[in-house]
């Protein structure tokens, strides 16, 4: 019994150490056995390539109601998914505004958005209005603009271009350096070298 005793004694000194081996080795057996978590994968940015194409192609919209309010047209189109943009070859587009006026716009090429509201054309770049009525009722005539580059923004009705413009209005005709059109508020800003033929209107 006395020297159970001395050897159990002497184990109780070296049991603390002992104990904390087995929880060191627990805890390294854990780590090991416990799988990684897997790192997160980032998504690589969008680069500015078509996702798709486009030959020969129509494409309608249509609002609520079923009215046509556009329709796009080309020889070519290629869509670009980073800015949802189309490119579009030979373009010609149709719009129709909430009275059911036209508008054309043609050129050598265009860049849309996805519902053809926001319309840069690019090279022989045209733009045709059918005649309006103003807010007193007076009819407005036909208006064409032409130029190497026109903006278009259907919902505030407006054509701006920072290179040289050819308007006609009816029988006047415009030239100048720049374009900012205004179809709400009626205003025509040209800028720098304008030249313009007016008709004088004959007394009724």
């Amino acid at each position: 019994m006395r020297m159970m005793r001395i050897v159990w004694e002497r184990l109780s000194l070296y049991l603390p150490v002992i104990l904390m081996g087995v929880l060191a080795l627990g805890t390294y057996w854990l780590v090991r056995s416990t799988p990684l978590q897997a790192a997160p994968i980032l998504e690589a940015p969008a680069r500015h390539e078509p996702d798709y194409f486009m030959r020969k192609f129509s494409v309608k919209t249509f609002d609520r109601g079923g009215r046509l309010t556009n329709e796009v047209t080309g020889a070519n189109a290629r869509h670009f998914p980073d800015t949802d943009t189309l490119e579009i070859d030979s373009a010609l587009i149709r719009s129709f505004n909430e009275e059911g006026k036209l508008t054309i716009a043609t050129a050598d090429h265009a860049l849309t958005n996805a519902d053809a509201t926001d319309v840069q054309l690019i090279g022989n770049a045209r733009v045709v209005r059918d005649p309006t009525l103003n807010p007193a009722g007076q009819l407005q005539p036909k208006m064409e603009f032409r130029g190497e580059f026109l903006h278009i923004v259907k919902d505030a009705q407006t054509i701006k271009s920072h290179k040289p413009v050819y308007l006609v209005r009816g029988n006047e005709r415009f030239s100048a350096d720049s374009l900012d059109y205004n179809h709400v508020d009626r205003v025509i800003q040209l800028q720098g070298r304008v030249k313009g033929t007016l008709i004088p209107q004959v007394a009724k």
